[in-house]
């Protein structure tokens, strides 16, 4: 008799879901990263987001499809494994735990960064070890607490964004004088135009737009997990674009109405001086509070989507070594899955003593390409899905084929931008080399079983 497969407690509430589709699309990506990204683009990194916000829904709305066809799936490998064959589900599995683990580590490593911030003397790894323990207990208890965490780490990732906005308007309103004049929408045209980086400019920053957009696939590891699946998950997809307009756009456009795209620094929050200009006392420890949160979030998330990745690729496994990890707890959580993910991601409390913060970087690249790599087969599985299913399932994606070959296009193009980068292309290579391992390790296994 075939072995039953685990049921995992449905305790994710839809407010757990909403906010962790927020949350998904924000990270420090934004908070930090948005002042190189205005830099590189200027006003045109409006719409490198707004595409690549476009694309990432048309991506959602194909995975909503396929998890809202078989509500009894654990995550989207599942699907994959059925349009696609194991081995693709394998590959892609064990190439999203990596993603989620390389991440986390390097989350795990800046959260000592940050907590050094207030307390230089503090040993970096000594915060990040901290936070990871904490949040092993988390996710070990309950997915329930998981859910909780999540839901409140993005909800001050929202305060803070909304925080930015709301000042923004209000110095609108007022024309508050600043250091380049007053402030203005006009300031995103008036200094070379909305395009003053040309076309390569523009071109040049999908890469570190899309970097902002991985993990907004999370919530299709929670579809074994939350109360009311049919419901929920496509209530918090169809929100989505709503989301990256007022989040990403509307952040976008206050921080270059108020100071000029030329007066953004690179190399510092544009977050900060936006508060700075209203005479904000602690905008910098404020700021550095919310990345905070968010490299704990990414932590989080990562301990989660691990754990079940985990549970997904080892239930079915003729290894009984690896089939013991899809063993639940008492709590119904996979808890040996996600501690052996909690150990290994671990590892980098005691890596960043000794490496360079550039072998992270890499780490995180490598990373990056890996999830363009899962959406792409996301959407394939999508495209078989639908040949095979014509009438589609209840939450049926639109613009079928065309928005489907859409989303592979663009992705194909921002594989090819990333190869005009050193450290990106070293990066691609290291991923092709990984995937094609384990491709002909899977294989090579399912013939000698």
């Amino acid at each position: 008799m075939a072995e039953a497969k685990p049921q995992l407690a449905r305790n994710l509430k839809s407010r757990h879901i909403q906010l962790m589709a927020i949350g998904g699309t924000i990270g420090t990506g934004l908070f930090l990263g948005a002042g190189q990204s205005i830099h590189r683009a200027g006003p045109a990194i409006i719409f490198a987001y707004l595409l690549t916000g476009i694309v990432c829904f048309l991506i959602m709305r194909a995975l909503g499809e396929l998890l809202v066809a078989d509500l009894h799936q654990h995550s989207f490998v599942e699907s994959i494994d059925k349009y696609l064959g194991k081995t693709w589900a394998v590959v892609t599995g064990w190439t999203y735990w990596v993603c989620w683990l390389a991440l986390a580590m390097a989350e795990v490593t800046a959260i000592g960064v940050y907590v050094r911030n207030w307390w230089p003397l503090l040993p970096q790894w000594l915060p990040g070890l901290v936070v990871l323990v904490v949040l092993l207990l988390m996710n070990l208890i309950s997915v329930g607490l998981f859910g909780e965490a999540e839901f409140w780490f993005a909800l001050i990732k929202v305060v803070a964004i909304i925080g930015l906005i709301a000042v923004g308007v209000v110095l609108l309103i007022l024309h508050h004088p600043t250091n380049y004049g007053h402030v203005s929408l006009s300031n995103l045209w008036a200094y070379g135009g909305l395009f003053p980086k040309g076309l390569g400019g523009f071109l040049m920053s999908f890469q570190m737009v899309v970097f902002a957009f991985t993990g907004i696939e999370l919530v299709g590891m929670t579809a074994g997990e939350t109360a009311d699946p049919g419901k929920t998950i496509p209530d918090a997809i169809n929100k989505l674009p709503v989301r990256v307009i007022l989040f990403y756009i509307g952040a976008l456009v206050v921080i270059m109405a108020i100071n000029p795209w030329t007066a953004v620094s690179p190399d510092n929050s544009p977050f900060v001086q936006v508060f700075e200009q209203v005479g904000l006392p602690g905008a910098s420890d404020i700021i550095n509070f919310v990345v905070l949160t968010a490299a704990a979030s990414a932590c989080n998330s990562g301990l989660f989507s691990t754990g079940r990745m985990l549970l997904s690729l080892t239930m079915t496994s003729n290894n009984q070594r690896l089939h013991r990890l899809s063993k639940l707890s008492r709590h119904q959580v996979p808890a040996r899955a996600i501690a052996l993910s909690a150990a290994v991601i671990a590892i980098a409390v005691v890596l960043n003593m000794f490496l360079p913060a550039s072998v992270f970087a890499l780490v995180s690249s490598v990373a990056t390409i890996s999830f363009l790599f899962v959406w792409v087969m996301i959407i394939l599985a999508h495209i078989r899905y639908r040949r095979q299913n014509p009438a589609g399932s209840a939450f049926k994606a639109p613009l079928f084929p065309a928005a489907d070959y859409l989303v592979l296009a663009f992705l194909a193009m921002v594989v090819v931008i990333m190869l005009f980068t050193f450290e990106t292309a070293i990066a691609m290579g290291a991923t092709v080399v990984w995937i094609m391992v384990v491709y002909l390790l899977t294989r090579f296994s399912r013939r000698t079983a």
